[in-house]
């Protein structure tokens, strides 16, 4: 999973442990790791749930500040509407990426 260079060190610190993907399909899946930077992360849950039902606490843990910066940042692939369908991908810090 790539991730934007203002969140990189959040997820490589392992506070950022949600994000929120405009997929037509995953692209991760269950049990997968995924290198970010010198890190790994393991993904614990893929979920397809609509904008609309993203919590307060999804979206701190996410690294975004509201809402709206969100929904921007998901919204690179295409326009976010309430109804929007968008996959929530639950991960943990997993280590150090081998070198």
């Amino acid at each position: 999973m790539e991730f934007s260079r203002q969140l990189r060190d959040g997820v490589m610190s392992g506070d950022i442990t949600v994000s929120f993907r405009l997929w037509r399909h995953p692209k991760v899946k269950e049990g997968g790791r995924y290198p970010v930077g010198p890190a790994q992360i393991e993904v614990d849950s893929v979920e397809l749930m609509p904008f609309s039902s993203i919590t307060e606490a999804d979206i701190r843990r996410s690294g975004e500040e509201d809402r709206e910066s969100l929904r921007q940042r998901a919204a690179h692939a295409g326009p976010i509407a309430e109804d929007t369908l968008l996959y929530r991908v639950e991960f943990h810090l997993a280590a150090p990426r081998a070198r």
